[in-house]
């Protein structure tokens, strides 16, 4: 008996289907402040959440909440322009759908994006770091629940969960385009507050590079589904406790609109690079 996830994740794939002809070798998902990637994309189609079975709305303002169908360095892409958060209310698997949508149209890689507060003291604003691993702190777990054998393992292994072929394209990439990348640790936390300043130095403690608020839920789903998985996070603020200020979205905004073009340029370079 088919389960509903997979019932559902197969209607929303003939939903999307019928409507475009891309059969995307990679799904990506565009975080805080880096929907600019879109302008990149020679577009077949843009889908509003709203028009798509079974997707949540997305509540936050940076994030324009549309599904991207073209090509990117001319090879065929899914893009998410706006993802969801757990401090949205959503439950795990509404946040980790698309992704299973994604793997159903054919997509076989997921390069993931964020923004982050640093906590590498190597690190400053405006760091675009390869995600080389990463901490679930959410206390939550997409993969909670009956198992569909058929979406993928009921344990799967998060051994090298960030591609490590895919890491070095990506560092091989930023030499060639002149992009200063740094590696780091990424911790997953529920928000929607920042840290404190204790907070901050317990996660550098267990050996975090960087926090914030997604992407894990989503990686999960995608190592449980087969996917590789490419990760970079835009360093928008440094959570060092010793010289700690306040910070103000409006400002992690605009760290994260002036190194947009650079991580655009990689991310499309990348592209241009998987087979």
């Amino acid at each position: 008996m088919m389960s509903q996830l997979k019932k559902r994740i197969e209607e929303t794939a003939a939903a999307l289907k019928a409507k475009v002809a891309t059969r995307p070798v990679a799904g990506i998902i565009l975080g805080t402040g880096l929907g600019g990637l879109a302008k990149d994309i020679v577009l077949e189609a843009t889908i509003p959440y709203e028009e798509i079975p079974y997707f949540p709305a997305s509540t936050v303002e940076s994030h324009a909440g549309k599904l991207l169908f073209g090509t990117l360095s001319g090879k065929p892409v899914v893009a998410m322009q706006g993802r969801f958060h757990f401090y949205e209310g959503y439950s795990p698997e509404q946040i980790t759908f698309p992704v299973r949508v994604m793997r159903a149209l054919g997509a076989g890689i997921l390069v993931v994006s964020n923004a982050s507060g640093g906590l590498n003291p190597l690190f400053k604003s405006g760091d675009i770091m390869a995600v080389t691993d990463h901490i679930n702190l959410l206390g939550q777990n997409p993969l909670i629940g009956e198992n569909d054998d058929r979406l993928g393992p009921r344990f799967p292994d998060m051994f090298e969960c960030y591609d490590r072929k895919l890491l070095s394209l990506a560092e091989k990439a930023a030499l060639e385009e002149g992009i200063t990348l740094v590696r780091g640790v990424y911790a997953a936390v529920t928000g929607p507050n920042l840290e404190t300043a204790a907070e901050y130095r317990f996660l550098s403690i267990i050996g975090a590079d960087a926090v914030g608020m997604s992407t894990v839920p989503e990686v999960l789903v995608a190592r449980h589904s087969g996917l590789r998985v490419l990760g970079f996070s835009l360093i928008t603020d440094m959570g060092l406790p010793e010289t700690l200020k306040p910070t103000r979205i409006e400002e992690v905004l605009a760290i994260a609109a002036e190194a947009e073009p650079r991580l655009r340029r990689l991310i499309t370079r990348v592209a241009e690079k998987l087979p």
